[in-house]
């Protein structure tokens, strides 16, 4: 990537329903998350944090959104070190999971992000658990995510 300042951009909507007098503190936090190519994700509060029906359960919530996205980022970059180092990965899951609780300032955060990652790989080169270690620590030092935020993010490797 090149050193350069980028910019990106995400359009957030939300209504108020017709039927709702919002005041009572009893209105729908489903909303809608719209990127520039075009992709329209169904969002909302977590029922965790706003009782259903005002959350809409099948939808995404921002604390979903924020594991799945250290989780990407971590992944993306996994991927081109891998295939940078000429290991052939034929499958990454990372069933990612991330803790809530209480900061030392006591306030409610996402404390940790832990990555699960669990990877085939195919070809004449396997890489050793070594190289899979290395890989995961650089893929880390080099998340601009991971990067961005104070959240503990922590790799698990699979025994």
């Amino acid at each position: 990537m090149s050193g350069g300042k980028h910019d990106y951009f995400a359009t957030v909507l939300w209504q108020r329903n017709n039927d709702e007098k919002y005041t009572d503190n009893r209105y729908s936090r489903a909303h809608q998350w719209r990127f520039d190519g075009g992709v329209v994700v169904a969002a909302s509060s977590s029922p965790k944090v706003v009782p259903l029906p005002m959350s809409a359960e099948a939808n995404v919530d921002p604390e979903e959104a924020f594991i799945a996205a250290l989780s990407s980022c971590h992944m993306l970059f996994f991927l081109s070190y891998a295939a940078q180092r000429g290991f052939v990965v034929d499958r990454y899951e990372d069933q990612a999971v991330g803790t809530m609780g209480r900061d030392a300032q006591g306030r409610t955060a996402m404390l940790k992000v832990t990555l699960r990652p669990r990877i085939s790989f195919s070809g004449d080169k396997h890489p050793s658990a070594a190289d899979i270690d290395t890989l995961h620590h650089r893929s880390h030092d080099d998340c601009f995510l991971a990067n961005s935020v104070k959240t503990e993010v922590v790799v698990e490797n699979p025994a």
